[in-house]
């Protein structure tokens, strides 16, 4: 059983790798492999709107906050933590809202992983960007967009601020409850200190 689970998880390993590394070379690009007409900073923005789509289309709202921004040597990546709490009976309903928005703009889906522990959906955009949702640690959802090979530019931060609540200086934590993603019944909020 453990050799299985082994395989599994080595195997979706390098599919997520194979995924989020074939962007380079795909729709769009010119002899020498880059996308035509765009730089890191437009990629970048590019990730930003398809986070921001993907995003608006989970009702209700959820509270997210940027988490990095990385470059390669011809790509850019941006990462997103959601920081609204997904309980596990809420997962399966969050994942098809994202499935579903990116099957109709024409997504590809690569691969959906229903595991238990960390689900995961893997897509490629029409033009190229690989798309990833997955869950974490206790219902802590990530998103995660790379763009395709481009022309190597400087790459500024996000300019939407985003709407979650994180600690200065600190990797975000989930600490934001909904009352809808976070169970089945809601969860009141502590009541005030006197």
């Amino acid at each position: 059983m453990r050799r299985i689970a082994r395989t599994v998880r080595l195997t979706s390993s390098v599919a997520v790798a194979g995924v989020l590394l074939a962007g380079c070379g795909l729709l769009g690009s010119d002899k020498n492999g880059e996308v035509s007409d765009m730089d890191m900073q437009r990629a970048a923005e590019r990730a930003d709107q398809i986070l921001y789509a993907t995003v608006g289309e989970i009702k209700p709202e959820i509270e997210w906050v940027h988490r990095a921004t990385t470059t390669g040597s011809c790509d850019v990546t941006r990462y997103w933590t959601v920081m609204t709490v997904i309980s596990e009976q809420r997962r399966g309903n969050f994942l098809g809202v994202v499935e579903r928005f990116w099957k109709a703009n024409d997504y590809r889906i690569e691969m959906v992983n229903p595991s238990q522990d960390v689900p995961t959906i893997i897509a490629t955009s029409p033009e190229g960007f690989g798309t990833r949702v997955k869950f974490g640690y206790k219902g802590q959802a990530f998103f995660e967009v790379t763009s395709p090979c481009v022309e190597n530019s400087k790459v500024a931060g996000p300019k939407r601020v985003a709407n979650g609540r994180a600690y200065e200086g600190e990797i975000p934590t989930p600490n934001v409850r909904s009352a809808f993603w976070s169970a089945v019944t809601p969860v009141p909020d502590p009541a005030p200190s006197p």
